[in-house]
């Protein structure tokens, strides 16, 4: 069963479009490659930025931060600006939090339960598990393309596809991006990554 709409709309743009995007997978012709590749990656860390494009819009908003992943389910997508914010994953808990008035503090919204499906949407794809996520169907195309197209027609309302474009290195994504419409999508791309070093557990219980 897909979602209702309003939350679909809420975490998808944000978080999983995005930070699913950014999976440390190698070259690969096969789907058995591809998860071959992906299984050898430990950790990955990487700065991103992110364009909303719109009609409406004569320049894209812009915003950018970090990304982090912990093998196999740990998590942590973190807005560094215009505002603040960072999804955690791990041990199967996921926290929200976002500065208010000058504070971090704790979003314990309606939300936060779509948030977590959403995450573990995205360890699944960190995997290079395309083929298997029960939301979008994907195939692989030329010129080191996947391309994600939505299964049900209330996802495909919102999202029409998503393009991840791996890197040249084996283990890297490129970019990624993400068409609502014939007129508004979002870009993600990525740079200084880091694979396979330590990261302290602490990355992802804190904020």
């Amino acid at each position: 069963m897909i979602m209702d709409r309003p939350k679909i709309s809420q975490a998808l743009p944000k978080v999983i479009l995005a930070a699913a995007a950014f999976i440390c997978i190698g070259w690969a012709d096969t789907w058995d490659g591809i998860k071959a590749a992906a299984g050898k990656v430990t950790s990955v860390s990487a700065e991103f930025t992110q364009e909303k494009h719109m009609k409406i819009l004569s320049r894209p908003l812009v915003s950018g931060g970090a990304f982090h992943f912990q093998a196999p389910n740990s998590l942590r997508w973190e807005y560094q600006y215009p505002v603040q914010s960072a999804l955690l994953m791990h041990n199967g808990k996921t926290k929200r939090y976002i500065r208010r008035n000058g504070k971090i503090v704790e979003d314990a919204g309606a939300s936060l339960q779509t948030m977590q499906v959403v995450l573990q949407e995205i360890t699944l794809w960190m995997r290079g598990r395309f083929d298997e996520n029960p939301m979008f169907s994907a195939s692989l195309k030329p010129d080191r393309k996947i391309v994600l197209s939505p299964k049900e027609k209330a996802l495909a309302t919102i999202i029409q596809r998503i393009e991840l474009i791996l890197s040249e290195r084996a283990g890297m994504m490129e970019s990624v991006t993400i068409y609502e419409d014939e007129n508004s999508f979002t870009r993600l791309e990525f740079k200084n990554v880091v694979q396979n070093r330590s990261l302290e557990a602490s990355l992802f219980r804190e904020f």
